[in-house]
């Protein structure tokens, strides 16, 4: 592992060799088989159903893992499956899933999909991949999973095999007798054979029964989001799956590191930043329930966890660490050295709690689905600057340009001033980014350069900021929501002229949706009618609006767009003087400005007595800047 402290070390990284000589694999069986020949006695991978730290978990070892992975990719084969047809998995976190997460991609294309979508979203996605496999849970208590991908499959004339993964095997009596008793019904609406996958699993050899591909290819499909009715679809290949895993064994991970990973592995994250590198260092990684972060228990049983599994480095988001700070630390927590923290940007006062409850350095992190993920961290050692993304990663190009609509540079950004970010990297499928070509028109600078839709800049010293989005996503916790599919479902009321969706402030969240609404002449209806219109039209629950207003009229553009700029200026001073008045404090915002370089900035009036250390204690927790404004 190199040490990762600026840029000296990035820049000593590729001064080595041109990344086209490193002597990497190229398929993932090569993959996979390296880390068996290098470590298959050490652990690889565990999984515990149950949050407590006392509970059973099963944990494989390396050359258990590549064994495991080699009879997936063999019954994927068996059923029909060839490079260039597609494994779906519909699965929560467990052992299973890692499996098929890396047997589908030696056999076919993998594809994972969001669970906690609805049956709807998941048949559209299969659908746009064309799944002819499906691997999902068998009926399981408190899951719904199951009945939802039944629904689905109906709905996916390609699929003709469902195996079914039984969470069963990984409880211990008492409640493994008690489950089949509580198992809930889930009656079968599609045509597809539905299969045991462990028992079919052990069925198959344990060594590769077909010839590898030949070299590298697309080997993943995953979905940037599902909440409107035809999601984008982006391809990965081995390459860009390496380099993120090489990434990681170069400048985070160790052999003798121990991850705890709570985030789903239907993510980019979960799946590239994390397993990838995993596969490439050795390293140990432990998934805690199958929900992760959102499983019974895990917050309350956290620091226990991370003490029973000795864990070195926790892998996490700006919501889970909110989460986590009102709790105590409760163990022993002395072998971890790092924290990462990605999906969204971490407000400093968290940053700054973080720290000194646990005493463990947050690095953060920046990547988007379309790069197969990685782009940026901040330096592991040396000088962070709390609030950036970091320095972008060894073989990572980041420009900051000003582009039209077709991807043409108008001009390249210096120093500190504000463009797109746009990124070409091993992981960059440059022209075929998705699955749907139109959807990759204009979405290249150059021809070559990624454009992210994020707004940023890169200071004097080789950092990156991100200030903004281009796309006006709202970002709920790392999870993207498109304003459209909320501004449509108002749109569908007749009292409705005009709808406005942003992303309000969120202390917890990083933010929530807000919608602002203007009324047909004459129309009459409140504001919780229009909440309720919302629910029921919005088909993802993280979409419904939390905050709705109406108001005499929206503001527009010339051309009678909405002007969401100062709809986001209305959300910060309503949340914020909230914030302030509910923590006792005489201070108001009395404007909000845009500034070149952070974006939208609060603005503050003193009362009398203002307590500086109060106010920025409150507005700390939010990822917005503010200043005073005398």
């Amino acid at each position: 592992m190199t040490r990762w402290a600026g840029v000296s070390d990035r820049d000593a990284i590729e001064a080595e060799m041109p990344w086209e000589e490193r002597d990497l694999p190229a398929t993932m069986y090569q993959f996979i088989s390296q880390v068996a020949q290098k470590h298959g006695a050490r652990d690889a991978v565990s999984f515990q159903l149950l949050s407590d730290p006392g509970s059973k978990a099963e944990t494989l070892s390396w050359r258990e893992f590549h064994e495991r992975s080699c009879q997936a990719a063999n019954l994927f084969r068996a059923l029909g499956i060839g490079e260039s047809d597609v494994v779906a998995y519909v699965l929560p976190n467990s052992n299973e899933t890692t499996i098929t997460l890396i047997g589908g991609m030696i056999a076919g294309i993998v594809n994972p999909i969001n669970p906690l979508l609805e049956p709807d979203q998941i048949a559209a996605i299969l659908r746009e991949t064309g799944a002819k496999v499906v691997v999902t849970l068998r009926a399981f208590p408190k899951s719904d999973v199951a009945q939802k991908v039944a629904r689905a499959v109906a709905e996916a004339p390609a699929v003709h095999t469902v195996l079914e993964v039984d969470l069963l095997r990984y409880l211990s009596p008492p409640k493994s007798w008690i489950v089949p008793l509580l198992r809930p019904k889930n009656p079968v609406r599609h045509k597809a054979k539905v299969l045991d996958f462990n028992a079919e699993l052990a069925r198959q050899p344990k060594t590769l029964q077909f010839a590898d591909s030949a070299g590298d290819r697309v080997a993943a499909y995953f979905h940037t989001g599902g909440t409107t009715g035809m999601p984008k679809v982006a391809q990965h290949r081995y390459s860009g799956m390496i380099y993120n895993g090489w990434l990681g064994a170069k400048i985070l991970f160790t052999e003798k590191d121990v991850i705890m990973c709570p985030l789903p592995l239907f993510h980019v994250f979960a799946v590239h930043v994390v397993f990838m590198a995993m596969i490439a260092s050795g390293a140990h990684v432990v998934f805690p329930t199958p929900a992760g972060y959102r499983g019974e228990g895990v917050f309350d049983n956290f620091w226990k966890l991370v003490e029973r599994w000795k864990v070195t480095f926790i892998i996490s988001v700006p919501t889970a660490i909110a989460q986590l700070m009102q709790r105590p630390v409760d163990a022993d927590i002395s072998t971890v050295k790092t924290a990462f923290s990605g999906s969204a940007p971490l407000p400093v006062e968290l940053f700054n709690r973080f720290t000194g409850a646990t005493g463990v350095t947050i690095v953060e992190g920046y990547g988007l689905t379309e790069a197969t993920c990685l782009v940026s961290c901040n330096p592991v050692e040396g000088t962070q600057k709390i609030g950036s993304v970091g320095i972008p990663f060894p073989y990572c190009e980041v420009r900051i340009f000003e582009c039209d609509a077709e991807g043409n540079v108008r001009r390249e950004m210096g120093v500190d001033e504000v463009g797109e970010i746009c990124v070409w990297n091993p992981g960059v499928f440059s022209g075929h980014t998705y699955t749907d070509a139109d959807k990759n028109r204009g979405l290249f600078a150059e021809g070559r350069y990624l454009r992210t839709g994020d707004l940023g800049r890169i200071d004097a010293d080789g950092f990156l900021w991100i200030t903004g989005r281009a796309k006006d996503l709202i970002i709920r916790g790392g999870h993207n929501i498109d304003p459209a599919e909320i501004e449509e479902a108002l749109a569908s009321h007749p009292a409705v002229a005009f709808a406005g969706a942003i992303g309000q402030p969120d202390a917890h969240a990083g933010e929530l949706p807000c919608v602002y609404v203007e009324l047909v002449e004459g129309a009459e209806v409140s504001e919780q009618e229009l909440l309720e219109h919302a629910r029921e039209h919005v088909h993802e629950r993280a979409a419904h609006p939390k905050y709705l207003e109406i108001l005499p009229e929206l503001p527009k553009t010339a051309v009678g767009k909405v002007f969401k700029p100062d709809l986001r200026r209305m959300a910060i001073t309503r949340v914020y003087n909230e914030a302030l008045e509910k923590a006792g404090l005489d201070v108001r915002v009395r404007e909000v400005v845009e500034d070149s370089k952070r974006g939208l900035v609060a603005r503050l009036e003193r009362g009398a007595g203002a307590d500086e250390a109060a106010v920025k204690k409150v507005l700390g927790e939010f990822t917005r800047p503010w200043e005073w404004a005398d």
